[in-house]
């Protein structure tokens, strides 16, 4: 074995009793010398690779894992107290590991997560703890909702100005972010309606005899090129691209019309006249510019713009097909999985996207909890996944369950690319994009409910499809869950938070307190029993403010924002 180059700061020297003397130009002194190098080397590699491998692994397969090496060395002629490694990773491992152990549960987690978490009063960007408090709420207070104001779709644009809803009625609402006041900094901008329109009305197969809901099952923006913006609206069966645009002059003066758009005598016209435009109250118009349809044989549940802002995707339950902008009479198939024989069929496609930076790869998430990565180079149709990110089930917690609970509802790649984020039943998982077998991190949202799956499952609430959300730097996550709770979990401090969208409990510029639920035993003051949730209140879209500390929650047919604090 020859020399490794060592990585860091050289240690003290392997002390090794030797039996004899032997002479500094002896051969037996050349080659002791060379193994002592090589045992350094090793050494330094190893705890390389342990500082590598310790943010994807935890404590313990480390501790198994340095202790085998440790070992080794005894063998070689090491005492254990002489193994340098033993002192610099194994002993602190197993005294972390140990502390770990001996403190109360309770301080361990929180509602069974799976991460070290403790109570906080918010999770913010960049590692510091952010007060979230009531911004705005948007929508009706009346109890009585009717199904077609209920929002089904919330999303930020690029720069976080517009803030686009769609709802169930095919509308779709815009909000733009007011500016600041620089005079008081201390109140911050509002979000207030831009402009509204009808994206999609209900229309009939007459073929096969299905209504088409309006419903808009997701919006997409796409990144701004001029003073317009562009945006991609879908309902179960047609996507269109919209046109958002300003218009604040008018042209007059024309030489053929009169002012009311009717064509003047041509007889009468004596002189020609220069057109001009004359100022008029700011007008946004929405204007359909691509209409996308005839594609899909089953419902739309996902779409996605490609980082070449030439392409999306749209998906389905079964099948992915790939568009170009500017071309609405054909796409291209690029994933199929209906089997030949609809018998065969045990799993649906639930969500996709693309990669924000690498325009050829995209994934898609399937009812098995399975998440596959597909590149385009590799074929014309993507039949075969590049890599298959799936999590082994525990045989101890397999339930009649466990297939619908397990099935993904929502897949988020991180802005930077690195991860992937994926919301299940009961859980938002982490995965990083290079390894495969399991997700590096673990967040139970509502563990408590497990023990009410049954009943979850009488009222279809089992079904319900929540999705998540990044801020942005991909520090901290957020995602929805019942009685009106939204939950953010915050990577970097391994903390989490329940926070509430409600009227009651949101005044202006009112700092939002955490909320607990009660599983089981004696209920404190500020917990709430998990017998009296409202599971008619939920929270099931989401979106970040890409750049600041705003976020929106939609619950049921009202629209809140919340923000940082400011001081």
């Amino acid at each position: 074995m020859s020399c490794r180059k060592p990585m860091f700061k050289k240690e003290n020297p392997v002390k090794v009793k030797r039996s004899r003397a032997v002479l500094p130009s002896s051969p037996e002194a050349k080659q002791t010398q060379k193994r002592l190098n090589e045992k350094r080397g090793e050494e330094e590699a190893m705890i390389h690779i342990l500082k590598y491998e310790v943010t994807h692994f935890g404590v313990v397969q480390q501790v198994i894992w340095v202790g085998v090496y440790s070992f080794a060395q005894c063998k070689n002629g090491l005492t254990i107290s002489q193994a340098p490694l033993f002192w610099k990773t194994v002993l602190p491992a197993i005294l972390l590991e140990i502390l770990l152990w001996l403190l109360p549960s309770h301080c361990l987690s929180t509602q069974g997560s799976d991460i070290t978490a403790l109570a906080m009063a918010g999770a913010g960007g960049g590692g510091n703890d952010v007060q979230w408090c009531f911004s705005q709420v948007k929508g009706a207070i009346d109890d009585d909702v009717a199904e077609a104001d209920i929002i089904s779709t919330v999303e930020f644009n690029h720069s976080g100005e517009l803030l686009a809803t769609g709802d169930k009625g095919g509308r779709v609402v815009i909000f733009q972010q007011e500016t600041e006041n620089k005079s008081q900094p201390q109140c911050r901008s509002e979000y207030n309606v831009y402009s509204t329109f009808q994206s999609h009305e209900p229309e009939f197969d007459y073929l096969k005899s299905l209504e088409i809901e309006e419903k808009i099952n997701k919006i997409r923006w796409l990144p701004q090129k001029n003073a317009a913006q562009f945006l991609l609206s879908t309902n179960d069966k047609t996507i269109k691209l919209w046109k958002i645009s300003e218009r604040d002059k008018r042209p007059e003066g024309y030489n053929l019309k009169e002012e009311d758009g009717r064509y003047r005598d041509t007889s009468t016209i004596t002189s020609l006249r220069v057109p001009v435009f004359r100022p008029m109250d700011l007008m946004v118009e929405a204007s359909p510019r691509r209409v996308f349809a005839n594609a899909h044989t089953y419902h739309i549940n996902s779409i996605s713009v490609n980082s070449d802002n030439e392409t999306y995707l749209s998906a389905d339950d079964l099948r992915i097909n790939l568009w170009h902008l500017e071309i609405t009479d054909r796409s291209f198939n690029i994933v199929d999985i209906k089997p030949a024989n609809m018998e065969d069929l045990t799993e649906v496609i639930t969500a996709a996207e693309f990669h924000p930076h690498q325009c050829n790869t995209f994934v898609y998430s399937s009812s098995k909890g399975t998440i596959r990565l597909c590149d385009m180079r590799a074929s014309a149709l993507c039949d075969k996944h590049s890599k298959l990110f799936e999590e082994p089930e525990d045989p101890s917690n397999r339930s009649f369950f466990s297939e619908i609970i397990s099935s993904i509802s929502d897949v988020k790649f991180s802005h930077n690319g690195r991860y992937m984020m994926t919301r299940d039943y009961l859980s938002v998982k982490v995965w990083d994009v290079n390894m495969e077998n399991r997700p590096v991190e673990t967040y139970q949202v509502h563990e408590y409910l497990r023990s009410k799956l049954c009943s979850l499952y009488e009222n279809d609430c089992i079904f319900d499809k929540f999705e998540c959300c990044w801020n942005g730097n991909d520090s901290v996550v957020m995602t929805g869950s019942y009685n009106n709770f939204f939950r953010m979990l915050d990577r970097n401090q391994r903390r989490d938070v329940t926070l509430e969208a409600s009227r009651e409990s949101c005044k202006p510029r009112q700092v939002l307190k955490p909320r607990r639920v009660c599983a089981g035993g004696k209920r404190k003051k500020d917990e709430i029993s998990v017998d009296s949730l409202d599971f008619n209140k939920k929270i099931l879209h989401t979106a970040w403010h890409p750049q600041e500390n705003i976020i929106a929650v939609a619950t049921t047919n009202n629209l809140y924002i919340f923000q940082e604090k400011v001081n």
